[in-house]
């Protein structure tokens, strides 16, 4: 993973040794090849792309070092998947980012590390302590280098309003809602933009983009609305099915996107994705937990 890589190298450390292999019925095999006795290990993973496998994945990482002796082990966890099945929305269904909680506690975890939750809440799923960094400072220094005038920050959602506040205050720009219904799950209908976008520069604060639907709504409304310029920047970039598409003949300037997760060549070199590294953010706070030091001062 070249987040890991990245991490590792501001850390001035190098990736452990491990096998991983695959039985021909689809089992994975993993062995490390590392003495771990006593040791701080962080095991950096991203639920994405086949994200069943690389929860197993994880899962069985944990059991091998619990198994190894090691002293602590902390899921450095660039992406966690099923986070927006958080609560009971409809009867008979899980509560799918609880169960994966619970199985990497089970597994051996002492700690989680992660990004962006989908929702805060999911914290209160774990009974072990978890670290849930912030992306957005990281956004929020690219714009102020552009000195961009006339700012507003639009959430795309009511949960995301939190987030949106935070950059258009560091901004000094103003605030805007996106009042949208979503008939079914990666479908939804943006219906009205609560603030005021005519003649200024709109910036879309979001924690992920899958399919892009709901980005290219909103550009679309904010643009009827007389937005001058429509931005993108969001944490984990899925860019699922017809995302690429969609973001390449929207009327987007630009989409900011954190490495969270591993982009193919083709997100890359699209012209309108400019990713932003977040492996010092990281390396920082896998720094301050193996010393015992304030995760939180990575942000004061």
């Amino acid at each position: 993973m070249p987040l890991a890589e990245k991490i590792a190298g501001h850390l001035g450390k190098e990736l452990g040794k491990s096998n991983l292999s695959v039985f021909s019925d689809g089992e994975i095999r993993f062995q490390s090849l590392e003495n771990v006795r006593g040791a701080d290990v962080f095991v950096v993973q991203s639920m994405a792309s086949k994200t069943n496998f690389h929860i197993m994945e994880l899962l069985l990482m944990a059991d091998a070092f619990k198994r190894a002796s090691a002293r602590r082990i902390t899921a450095v966890i660039t992406y966690y998947a099923y986070a927006r099945q958080d609560r009971k929305d409809r009867p008979r269904v899980p509560i799918s980012a609880k169960l994966i909680a619970d199985l990497l506690e089970t597994a051996g975890f002492s700690r989680i590390l992660t990004i962006d939750l989908h929702a805060n809440q999911i914290q209160g799923f774990f009974n072990i302590p978890v670290d849930n960094l912030m992306a957005l400072p990281s956004f929020i220094s690219h714009f102020e280098k552009e000195k961009p005038e006339k700012v507003v920050a639009v959430s795309p959602d009511a949960g995301g309003v939190e987030r949106a506040r935070m950059f258009s205050q560091r901004l000094h720009g103003d605030l805007a809602i996106a009042y949208k219904r979503r008939p079914e799950p990666n479908v939804a209908k943006v219906m009205n933009i609560i603030g005021d976008v005519d003649g200024k520069d709109a910036i879309i604060v979001d924690d992920m983009i899958d399919t892009a639907g709901t980005l290219v709504e909103t550009v679309s409304v904010l643009k009827e609305m007389g937005a001058r310029r429509v931005f993108a920047v969001c944490t984990h970039g899925l860019f699922s099915g017809p995302a690429i598409e969609r973001i390449e003949t929207s009327s987007l300037e630009k989409v900011f996107v954190s490495d969270t997760i591993p982009l193919a060549d083709c997100k890359e070199n699209c012209e309108k994705i400019k990713v932003i590294s977040v492996s010092k953010l990281f390396a920082d706070a896998i720094d301050s937990i193996h010393n015992e030091t304030s995760v939180s001062n990575l942000f004061l």
